[in-house]
């Protein structure tokens, strides 16, 4: 039987990160084949958006496929009858994050993009234009699956679930990583090795790692295995910590557990180099340089610097398992149903999945470590009230999340930090500030 060929919208198509998922599509062309691909943005992003579009078609080209790539600013046009939804956009551009990382470090809070204020922060700005996408997606795509991986990823797929009909899933990078890592460190393929992971979106932990069916999560913490990322400092765990836990924390953990630590080492970064904000920002100037290159017709080695390598792979893995009915295990944000029996049927979680043609299965983990419960809890608790303030406009609400996070110390932080906040994000957050 002939398989069907594909309309895919990449919402947020003048990102960075677009030549990775190119190269994934063009990968998997055999058992996936694409007929369309539209790349769309925003008016602010249509510069970006020429350059890296150019580059897609110059990549397509060179692979010799009939993938027609088109650009647009019409978001409706390129989601009408689409199979496949991606969003990775950044609501405020790389301004916006930067404020959400300096405001927060000014107060002595941990300042960055996902964790703490400044997550929240991007999480206002994000889950109206989200829902918003959802309303084209339920109208002129109903069947589409939307594959957000939007930071901050569980609460955006988490308002998804909660507010519209659109079938989604969200995903991260932080598990793929984990697997490569995993695989590299034993010497055997990604096939070969299956981590297990508890938790939510950035702030899970490994609590099995198995190589060929024999699980070396003891052997790994014992031999000290550190494993990080390019967007978060490498600080070591405490020895005795891990081992006792007895899992692998991701390393978003470290804001966490080793809070006076990492607030500053980001405050010693910000007075000598700026945040992660303007580091990514270097780094993108430098990137859409290399993509203007008409001679260049593949992703650049020079991406995997900017924080999020292997997002776009994660994405194409799990449109491609999604379409063929796989069954394969992937590590994504879904629907919590009583999986985690200590959070709400409605929470998103990331944990470890069977994907079908009809959607993912999450698996039960086989064990959940009594010491992580009470903090999963905590910041699933702000990450709702998050969702409730970004729909209502309530500062009340907002308040409420804000004070909640377990990396905020008290009210009186929280509420002239939030006010500032909010009042630097005005022109995105019309809800808070309509008729006031």
């Amino acid at each position: 039987m002939e398989k069907k060929a594909l309309k895919i919208a990449v919402i947020g198509g003048g990102s960075s990160y677009t030549p990775e998922i190119v190269e994934g599509f063009i990968k998997k062309y055999p058992e996936m084949p694409i007929r369309e691909l539209w790349l769309v943005d925003i008016e602010q992003g249509r510069h970006k958006l020429e350059i890296v579009g150019e580059l897609a078609k110059r990549m397509v080209e060179k692979a010799g496929l009939p993938i027609e790539v088109h650009l647009t600013l019409d978001r409706r046009e390129a989601i009408a009858g689409a199979d496949f939804v991606t969003t990775q956009m950044r609501v405020g551009l790389l301004e916006a994050r930067r404020r959400d990382e300096h405001i927060p470090i000014s107060y002595g809070v941990i300042g960055q993009e996902t964790t703490g204020p400044g997550g929240m922060l991007k999480a206002l700005r994000t889950v109206p234009v989200i829902l918003d996408i959802c309303k084209d997606i339920e109208e002129l795509a109903p069947n589409a699956w939307m594959l957000n991986f939007t930071n901050p990823a569980g609460i955006v797929t988490e308002a998804v679930q909660k507010y519209s009909k659109v079938k989604t899933v969200g995903l991260c990078n932080s598990p793929i990583n984990f697997q490569k890592f995993l695989a590299k460190q034993y010497g055997v393929t990604e096939g070969e090795v299956l981590p297990e992971f508890v938790g939510i979106n950035h702030l899970h932990w490994v609590t099995a790692a198995y190589v060929h069916g024999e699980d070396k999560l003891e052997e790994m913490i014992n031999g000290g295995k550190d494993y990080s990322a390019t967007n978060v400092t490498a600080f070591d765990w405490d020895a005795d910590f891990l081992t006792s836990l007895n899992a692998i924390p991701t390393y978003y953990l470290r804001y966490f557990y080793m809070t006076n630590t990492m607030f500053n080492e980001m405050k010693t970064s910000l007075e000598k180099n700026g945040t992660r904000a303007d580091v990514v920002s270097r780094v993108e100037t430098e990137l859409f340089e290399l993509y203007k290159d008409v001679n260049l017709s593949e992703k650049p080695k020079q991406l995997e610097q900017r924080g999020g390598a292997y997002y776009s792979e994660a994405a194409v893995n799990l449109m491609h398992s999604l379409y063929t009915d796989k069954k394969d295990i992937q590590t994504l944000n879904v629907r919590n149903n009583g999986i985690l029996d200590f959070l709400p049927d409605d929470a998103s979680i990331e944990v470890n999945c069977v994907v079908t043609g009809q959607g993912p299965i999450p698996i039960p983990p086989q064990r959940v470590p009594e010491g992580i419960k009470g903090l999963i809890h905590a910041v699933k608790t702000y990450e709702s009230l998050t969702i409730e303030a970004a729909i209502s406009g309530d500062k009340g609400i907002a308040l409420q999340a804000m004070v909640h996070h377990p990396l905020v110390p008290d009210v009186a932080v929280a509420k002239p930090m939030l006010e500032e906040m909010l009042e630097a994000n005005r022109s995105y957050l019309p809800r808070f500030f309509d008729g006031k």
